[in-house]
């Protein structure tokens, strides 16, 4: 079946709602784009060829860059090369080794300093005495990585954020390979790395080129460590963690503003973008569309709405 509602002059049409007691509190409209194994569009709703910044969905593409500099990357080393991680301590530990193994140390490092992502972790990170710290930052991994692959190429380290890097400038050609477009616009995204807009559509395409992408290859290592390393992609109670451990070969990933990404190993992908950027209804609208895709995650993707304490309703899709 195919469904289409794209036109950039009306409003994404709804595609979760916040309903308490019985009641439709708010409404969040987005865009959101299911692929077939073969790569069509199966269901398409809102402005998906319209481009968005993918946020840290796009850290799979830039690992993929980093790889190709030559940079021996494997294990969870290089799913933590892809992550938004949770700043717990195994993640902070494990930056610490990469920064060791490849001669580099943390005043190199460009993303800001910041608290631990997860909100278990950041309470007993605070009460340790720790403050905001680059390390603990969630794209602390990517940017080790991006020294990395810098100082193995002899390329400059105190410049490799800019644009017109050479290791950006392979991320740039890497992005514009997998999505099957053009990128759009060039911004910066919340750690100070580049940030490049490509369609939703385009986006979905880049996770279905890495699930199918041939042994060996860097988008197929990327994916791999991924999946076989969730915890370091997120961390032990994120939904990007719990999910590809539920479901054999999903890689999945999201990115700030209401950004997800998902594709299953036989090809069929998905990307949305809830308009108004708000995470909470991530969840309902990522389990809605695996639904559709075939994929059932009964633990998954349910955010009850509270009232005293107690339950008086839910977030819930609408398509």
């Amino acid at each position: 079946m195919r469904v289409t509602a794209e036109d950039s002059f009306i409003a994404p049409p709804v595609l979760a709602e916040v309903v308490r007691s019985g009641f439709v509190e708010s409404r969040h409209r987005g865009s959101l784009v299911i692929l077939a194994p073969d790569g069509s569009v199966e269901l398409s709703l809102g402005a998906t060829t319209t481009p968005i910044f993918p946020r840290s969905s796009s850290k799979p593409m830039q690992a993929v860059g980093v790889l190709r500099t030559g940079l021996d990357l494997t294990g969870e080393r290089l799913a933590l090369a892809a992550a938004s991680h949770s700043g717990e301590l195994f993640h902070r530990d494990l930056v610490r080794q990469l920064l060791a193994e490849h001669g580099l140390d943390a005043g190199q490092l460009q993303c800001p300093p910041d608290l631990p992502l997860d909100p278990v972790e950041q309470e007993t990170y605070l009460a340790s005495g720790a403050v905001r710290d680059r390390i603990a930052m969630n794209c602390s991994g990517k940017h080790t990585a991006m020294l990395a692959a810098s100082a193995l190429r002899g390329w400059p380290l105190e410049s490799y954020l800019d644009p017109d890097h050479p290791l950006q400038k392979l991320i740039h050609r890497v992005v514009e390979e997998v999505a099957g477009e053009p990128v759009t616009a060039v911004g910066t995204d919340g750690c100070g790395a580049p940030l490049l807009a490509i369609t939703l559509t385009g986006l979905a395409r880049a996770y279905r080129s890495f699930v199918l992408a041939a042994p060996d290859t860097p988008e197929r290592r990327v994916a791999d460590a991924m999946r076989a390393h969730p915890e370091y992609v997120a961390g032990t109670r994120r939904p990007d963690t719990l999910l590809m451990r539920a479901v054999p070969g999903l890689l999945s990933k999201m990115g700030a503003e209401a950004v997800q990404a998902a594709a299953l190993p036989d090809g069929r992908a998905v990307a949305f973008k809830v308009e108004d950027g708000a995470g909470r209804a991530l969840g309902p609208v990522l389990r809605r569309a695996l639904d559709l895709m075939g994929v059932r995650v009964p633990e998954f993707g349910r955010v009850a709405v509270l009232g005293g304490g107690r339950e008086v309703g839910e977030i819930r899709a609408t398509f």
